[in-house]
């Protein structure tokens, strides 16, 4: 029987400054004719399929006939939904081909709701590519892109900065310093433990309905804690449904994918071209570059803390921005708990928000992700 040990060990590209000098000349160059995204449309199937991803069970992006009853007259697509309308924010950039690419976070700021049927079209261009020396993998470039999205009307319903950081895979797996001692880690839990932790998914509360007055909202309030897990190959997958792989193809679609872009294809281990993105799912690869083991989404944890977020402001709350940062892969095994409190308050533009501040940690108490969002709260009638 096959092992871990017996998988061929890949030797990936590297990082050279010849291809950092063409990424160069890409910033601030609009990107023409980008990859098509998962979704054009925020249909009631596609919203749906987004938060179910993401284990977002709220009636306002699910429900049509409770959505219908709020003042958007209409299912609304969860703020994060807009990950699936642009590669680019999710991740997929151009350049260094065959270097690994990591999602390490977004800065987001919606102006208006995407409603159900609504249709969205982008324009992005490389913002900036800054050089960083990290434990995890020597020297790695962070590459940053900006994202506007319009919906149909031309209207800007949201703009946001997310960025990755280029690493060489022979490096992260051979120095090994992040990770050493969890790869491949397995840790059961009790069925005490999980019968506690499941207390949490019991006690979430969807807002929903009730407004979440400004008024009654102090600095110092925490939210909810939100628990996301325990993480297993099967959650990834289901995010990878909602929110679309780029590289999640079969037969000869991905074949035509590797004849354009052959860096898209690394070996297995009956030596066939396979995606990078099975990193999420194969934990060989996911060895081979230096992760502890098959892994979440980037921009899935994004969602995460925005899910928090839209539970706890309500149907007539509006998140508004939302900053996060990723600081570490959440293997399968790994348990996320999401912490927030509010540590502002404000009004601007006649309008009123509050700033929460927030932070994911692992079972094990590990910073995973943290942080700041700003949502609209409704004001109490006079």
């Amino acid at each position: 029987m096959a092992t871990l040990a017996d998988a061929p060990v890949n030797k990936f590209p590297k990082i050279t400054e010849e291809g950092l000098d063409d990424l160069r000349k890409r910033i601030g160059v609009k990107i023409e004719n980008t990859v098509e995204p998962w979704n054009y449309e925020a249909t009631r199937d596609a919203i749906r399929h987004y938060a179910h991803g993401i284990g977002d069970d709220n009636p306002l992006w699910c429900d049509p006939a409770y959505a219908e009853k709020t003042k958007h007259g209409s299912l609304v697509a969860l703020p994060s939904f807009l990950f699936t309308t642009s590669r680019i924010i999710s991740g997929y950039c151009g350049g260094l081909s065959g270097v690994h690419a990591m999602w390490a976070g977004a800065d987001w700021t919606w102006h208006k709701p995407v409603l159900r049927n609504d249709t969205i079209r982008t324009e992005a261009y490389l913002k900036d590519l800054v050089e960083h020396q990290t434990k995890f993998a020597g020297r790695s470039f962070q590459q940053i892109y900006h994202v506007d999205f319009f919906n149909q009307s031309g209207d800007k319903v949201a703009e946001g900065d997310s960025w990755v950081f280029r690493t060489d895979r022979d490096e992260a797996r051979e120095r090994g310093t992040k990770y050493t001692e969890a790869r491949g880690r397995v840790e059961p839990f009790t069925d005490e433990q999980l019968a506690e932790m499941y207390k949490l998914y019991e006690k979430e509360e969807i807002r929903g309905a009730t407004p979440r007055y400004w008024e009654d909202v102090q600095v110092g309030d925490e939210l909810p804690r939100m628990m996301k897990g325990p993480m297993t190959v099967t959650g990834f997958i289901c995010y990878a449904q909602g929110w679309g792989g780029l590289y999640i193809r079969a037969n000869k679609l991905a074949w035509k994918m590797q004849q354009k872009h052959p860096g898209t294809g690394i070996k297995n281990r009956f030596n066939v071209p396979d995606c990078p993105e099975r990193v999420h799912w194969d934990e060989a690869f996911a060895l081979e570059v230096g992760a502890p083991g098959a892994y979440d989404y980037g921009p899935e944890r994004c969602s995460w803390l925005t899910h928090q977020v839209t539970n706890w402001i309500g149907d007539d709350g509006f998140l508004h921005k939302s900053k996060c940062q990723i600081r570490r892969h959440n293997p399968d095994g790994d348990v996320i708990f999401i912490d927030g409190s509010v540590i502002r308050k404000f009004e601007e533009n006649g309008k009123k928000y509050v700033e929460i501040q927030q932070r994911a940690e692992t079972h094990r108490g590990e910073v995973s992700a943290f942080g700041t969002s700003i949502a609209e709260l409704p004001s109490r009638p006079a």
